[in-house]
């Protein structure tokens, strides 16, 4: 695949290691607003940006290659869910962490107040396309956040969503931003690859943060996009997708490109 290429943002004065990240910004708890922004846009926000940020750097690395596979139900509870904002709604992924081979399993519900809780726990890699063995790990969070979904359920692999990413920490507000490029989603029947575009994340404890308000004042606003729901509504347009028909207007038809894939190999 061919596309606009990000620098790594070398250019900031300070990074920052991951223990260090995790031990002063790990926000379990905290307020996602996301933002979806031309590739072409990217690099001057981040130069902007720079004062006092650090940049996430591992091994001498600062963009990483992600790996998400999303588990739902046969007639897909997580999705509705969120399609129609469901006070108690959730997600189950495996995340795979392509350079260092390193895996986690995410169970993400809602808290208050609009607030997202995640549950992780280290996980093997060579499971990561299958939860029979963090059955038990499912089963609490989903009691634990009150989710209105039997926790013995069947979930089975949905979606697959690919990228690459940087985080930056900051440190007047204690929150993380992190630039998503290279999007990629793919189920059993068809690939979307989204080359032009970028997804901005930000995460605070509450209140917006200053990259918030730079993004504001660059005419962006956060969008309804859901990695898990957005790119599945996008690859099956018969699903309702009422929250994100704007969203798939605006960003996924014009920019995306969909491409057919077999079954037989997505896993």
């Amino acid at each position: 695949m061919t596309t606009t290429a990000v620098r790594e943002p070398l250019w900031y004065p300070s990074a920052i290691g991951l223990d260090e990240l995790l031990r002063v910004a790990a926000l379990q708890t905290r307020v996602d607003r996301k933002y979806v922004v031309p590739l072409s846009e990217v690099e001057a926000l981040l130069a902007e940006a720079a004062t006092g940020a650090r940049v996430l750097e591992i091994d001498g690395a600062r963009s990483f290659a992600y790996e998400s596979l999303y588990f739902d139900t046969p007639d897909l509870a997580s999705y509705r869910m969120t399609a129609y904002r469901r006070r108690r709604r959730f997600k189950i992924r495996t995340r795979a962490y392509l350079d260092s081979a390193e895996c986690w399993l995410e169970v993400k519900t809602a808290g208050q107040r609009g607030s997202t809780v995640k549950n992780r726990c280290p996980y093997a890699w060579d499971d990561r396309v299958t939860l029979h063995p963090g059955r038990p790990f499912v089963r609490g969070a989903l009691t634990d956040g009150a989710v209105p979904v039997d926790p013995d359920s069947l979930f089975v692999p949905t979606l697959i969503t690919r990228y690459r990413r940087s985080t930056l920490y900051l440190p007047d507000s204690g929150s993380r931003v992190t630039v998503d490029t290279h999007l990629t989603w793919e189920d059993a029947n068809r690939r979307l690859l989204l080359p032009g575009v970028a997804i901005i994340e930000t995460k605070t404890g509450s209140s917006a943060s200053w990259a918030d308000r730079l993004l504001w004042r660059r005419g962006h606003r956060p969008a309804r996009i859901s990695k898990y729901a957005t790119g599945l509504a996008a690859l099956r347009p018969d699903l309702p997708a009422p929250r994100w028909r704007q969203t798939l207007r605006r960003h996924f038809v014009p920019a995306g490109r969909t491409v057919a894939t077999h079954s037989t190999s997505w896993l």
